[in-house]
């Protein structure tokens, strides 16, 4: 992943992470400098979602750690049926809220709280999709992926993409999900899994 050469330009002001396909592709989002936002790199997200291509028109989605939003607005882009932006940081969470508006985006919202608090309580929905993408060596991948599962957040039938640092055990990964895809790159791995039903 991209760090600071992404997140900022060398005057300190913020940078850009582009759209790569759909219906806003070539479409820039700015990129805040914003502590543990590393967006992912257009050749992570390329392959994402060519992992995803028959799966994410009219799915729900759910971008865990948004941060950027680069991963919510592509799933968007590419026609996902609705999509949940999650961001911990306000001053982010209304800057993808101001995003939204200004990409005519109805079929998505942005909850501006922290991704594991919300996951915690009762599912309101349930995605088809998820993608989780929080900062590294934080400890919040693996009960993320375990809350999703507790609480029903989740549909049958479910591609959950999780992408972390190379060397985090995955031993507590919930035990109804199979790794369908795998890749690792530099310091990160990034996978695709099914939830069986």
């Amino acid at each position: 992943m991209k760090q600071a050469k992404t997140a900022s330009n060398k005057s300190g002001q913020p940078g850009f992470v582009r759209i790569i396909s759909g219906q806003w592709r070539g479409r820039r989002l700015p990129v805040a400098d914003v502590a543990g936002l590393r967006p992912t790199t257009d050749r992570v997200k390329e392959t994402l979602f060519n992992w995803l291509m028959h799966d994410i028109c009219d799915s729900n989605v759910l971008d865990c750690f948004s941060g950027s939003g680069a991963l919510g607005f592509e799933a968007m882009s590419r026609y996902a049926g609705f999509v949940t932006l999650i961001e911990k940081d306000p001053a982010q969470a209304k800057r993808l809220q101001a995003l939204l508006a200004n990409f005519n985006a109805s079929q998505a919202e942005v909850i501006a709280s922290d991704c594991l608090r919300y996951l915690a309580q009762p599912a309101s929905r349930q995605y088809q999709i998820v993608l989780i993408d929080p900062p590294f060596r934080q400890n919040l991948a693996l009960p993320c992926c375990q809350l999703l599962e507790q609480h029903g957040w989740l549909s049958d039938d479910a591609l959950i993409y999780l992408e972390t640092e190379k060397e985090l055990p995955l031993d507590t990964v919930p035990a109804s999900w199979t790794l369908l895809k795998e890749k690792v790159a530099g310091q990160l791995a990034y996978r695709l899994w099914l939830k069986q039903a």
